[in-house]
């Protein structure tokens, strides 16, 4: 913790990013509140409870080379509570069954089982712009059966080159995503309803297609974005495809200055404004 005086200097430098705004700082507030709460509750649990912030977690015995960072580690009578917080709101995500937190609670009994006596593992996934908190709460045994049974035998394979790609929802987060060729092959099999017999297709059949251009689309936006990343600063080519300059629109780089000087040159202010709505964003921002 720092002081209140070294903060706010801290903070004012801050605001002056071109990147701040003070939505973001209401979201971050929203998380510390939650924070701070299951730090009290911590403490009401165990005088001597333990917070650890921005904790690198090791869970290498059961990922080759595997871990994370807990963004809020707590540790007190008989439980261990690794509290992630995801900006994001584009994508929903619950801490139940999740991989990644379950991994994250792994690395936490690594480090601190032989310290403390813990009998369950709680994972918490904030997301304050989605006004979202979930948890997961597993015993100890549990834990490690999932790494041991589930997740270690298949991390071996991955990082020995072995093992099945599977293309599915977490697609969207990995960093191959515009080049896998299981992901490519697995969307691109509604190709063979063009070839469909009779021509109109069965309801079973819209629904499957359903379920997948969702996913089709993500695909081949991924995919034009990294062949225009690709041509764009790599010069990478592509047959039959060109990179042409596209349209912008203009603007202005200083409204305030424009308007100064169109006003100093003898044009009427009330001339140079449009009114117009707020959208409906913008009004639910200044409405709250």
């Amino acid at each position: 913790f720092i002081e209140k005086t070294k903060y706010n200097k801290e903070l004012k430098k801050l605001q002056k990013n071109e990147f701040y705004s003070q939505e973001m700082e209401d979201y971050i507030q929203l998380y510390i509140d939650i924070a701070i709460e299951k730090i009290n509750e911590a403490r009401a649990r165990s005088k001597d409870a333990i917070v650890f912030l921005e904790q690198r977690l090791d869970f290498s015995p059961w990922v080759p080379e595997g871990f994370g960072t807990g963004d809020l580690v707590l540790i007190s009578d008989g439980t261990i509570e690794v509290v992630d917080l995801k900006y994001g709101k584009g994508v929903p995500v619950s801490a139940e069954k999740n991989t990644q937190m379950r991994l994250y609670g792994l690395g936490a009994l690594n480090q601190f089982d032989m310290l403390y006596d813990v009998e369950k593992v709680k994972t918490t996934i904030m997301q304050p712009r989605l006004d979202s908190v979930s948890t997961e709460t597993l015993p100890v045994k549990e834990l490690l059966d999932w790494g041991s049974a589930i997740v270690k035998p298949k991390a071996v394979l991955a990082f020995e080159g072995k093992g099945e790609f599977c293309a599915g929802d977490h697609c969207r987060f990995c960093r191959a995503k515009a080049t896998c060729r299981a992901r490519a092959e697995a969307n691109l099999e509604l190709a063979r309803y063009e070839f469909q017999d009779p021509p109109l297709l069965s309801h079973e059949e819209i629904a499957e297609i359903l379920f997948k251009a969702d996913e089709l689309r993500a695909l081949a936006d991924d995919i034009q974005a990294y062949a225009l990343d690709q041509a764009h600063k790599h010069g990478v080519k592509f047959d039959g495809w060109k990179l042409v300059e596209g349209r912008s629109n203009r603007k202005y780089t200083d409204d305030e200055e424009v308007i100064k000087t169109l006003i100093e040159k003898g044009y009427r202010e009330d001339g140079l404004y449009t009114k117009s709505i707020l959208g409906i964003t913008a009004m639910e921002k200044f409405l709250g």
